[in-house]
């Protein structure tokens, strides 16, 4: 061997090992992924003279071509990596290919990583020596490890914005959840009425919820409230959820009929939802001096309500549909309630007597009819329902929504 030979050699293992060093250099400097990118695009077409490359990488749950230096796109659009590559898990010459399109290539690397491929770079070399080995052949093994760190620092640089946009989001659900929260009143900040005892419940499935439920004093001698679910989980029905409290708040006056705030929040609610969400709603209104209640029950869970004195138990149905399922409501009933004797209402959402068991759900006002139907308080009777309700989720059923209760205690 000369000693030129020798010299360009050890020129050549040189250049690789900084090539190596550089691009290690380079990720720790958390360049972008299209700059890593370059870096590799230029190492084998201008150093190496590969002048050829495709680079494919499995993005969740699909294959995106991250790189392409001047290969025909006539020849790109015939590659499909689910059908030409996946079935090359070593290093291949593309003749062993089936599609004629690889021929414009020489060979394919895989990228494995737990013995599944992640990725594929592709290499071809039309300016082949007058005499000697082609440089895809010549730098394979470079190519290949190159390759893999290229391969590792996008894998990392996805992973980390990926933790990046999931610490934002945490943060703005964990702001979203406390906004939410302070829309909803506790048992103690329950406006205080004479001869009722009010209390409630709230538990959201995931951080921000689509319950709500309200108790408005309307004057010295009259209240509102209601309950109500928005249909849907997430982000989207807390917002709405929200947008209807504040149209509950602003519209719900002493000297409003009952069924004239329920028209006024369906074409809120149809307004701002454009028909993809709705809400179930039961409202109320309750004289201290007459003792009479007045309800509209729009398509929610009805009501309990326990007469302490006959040891009676039913449900409050009289209503209407849901809040946004129609542009007009067609028929509305209010129900009216002459509440002489000590009585206990209970209202809750579907998360409480809804649940999943043997894959399917299941519906059952059990839990609500056997303790409600006692002499305890309500905030008693509640506090024992939540406690039972989180004891048979443990078992073999499973809540999947959120749950609200809001009860009274009328004396």
């Amino acid at each position: 061997m000369s000693i030129a030979t020798s010299q360009n050699r050890l020129k050549l293992s040189t250049f690789k090992l900084n090539a190596l060093l550089g691009m290690a250099q380079a990720i720790s400097a958390e360049l972008k992924t299209e700059e890593i990118l370059d870096r590799f695009r230029l190492i084998l077409n201008d150093d190496l003279g590969i002048d050829r490359i495709l680079l494919f990488k499995k993005e969740e749950s699909s294959w995106e071509l991250l790189l392409n230096s001047n290969c025909p796109s006539t020849t790109v659009e015939q590659i499909v990596v689910e059908r030409d590559l996946l079935p090359f898990l070593e290093i291949t010459f593309v003749g062993a290919a089936e599609n004629p399109a690889l021929l414009e290539l020489d060979i394919i690397i895989p990228v494995i990583q737990n013995n599944v491929p992640v990725g594929y770079v592709l290499i071809g070399d039309t300016n082949e020596y007058e005499k000697g080995v082609s440089a895809t052949i010549r730098h394979l093994n470079f190519v290949q490890t190159l390759s893999i760190i290229i391969f590792v620092a996008i894998e990392n640089l996805r992973l980390f914005h990926k933790s990046l946009q999931q610490e934002a989001m945490r943060k703005e659900l964990e702001l979203a959840s406390k906004m939410q929260n302070m829309l909803i009143p506790t048992p103690d900040s329950m406006p205080k009425f004479e001869n009722i005892n009010i209390s409630s419940y709230y538990n959201p499935h995931y951080e921000v919820g689509g319950d709500y439920y309200d108790v408005i004093p309307l004057s010295s001698k009259e209240l509102g409230f209601c309950i109500a679910d928005v249909s849907g989980k997430g982000i989207s029905a807390a917002l709405l959820m929200s947008n209807f409290q504040a149209n509950l708040r602003a519209l719900f006056t002493y000297d409003i009929p009952l069924n004239k705030l329920v028209e006024k929040l369906n074409e809120r609610v149809m307004s701002t939802a454009k028909g993809e969400k709705f809400i179930t709603i039961f409202i109320g209104r309750y004289n201290i001096d007459s003792k009479v209640l007045e309800y509209i029950n729009a398509g929610h869970n009805p009501p309990a309500i326990f007469n302490k004195s006959t040891k009676e138990i039913s449900f409050l149905t009289s209503g209407c549909v849901g809040l946004g399922m129609l542009d007009e409501i067609p028929v509305m009933h209010m129900g009216t309630l002459q509440i002489n004797q000590p009585t206990k209402l209970i209202c809750y959402t579907d998360g409480l007597v809804e649940s999943i068991r043997n894959e399917k759900v299941e519906y059952n006002t059990k839990i609500v009819e056997d303790y409600i139907v006692n002499i305890d308080s309500i905030s008693e009777n509640i506090k024992n329902i939540a406690e039972a309700r989180s004891d048979s989720a443990k078992s073999d059923s499973q809540i999947f929504d959120d749950i609200s209760i809001l009860g009274f205690d009328f004396m």
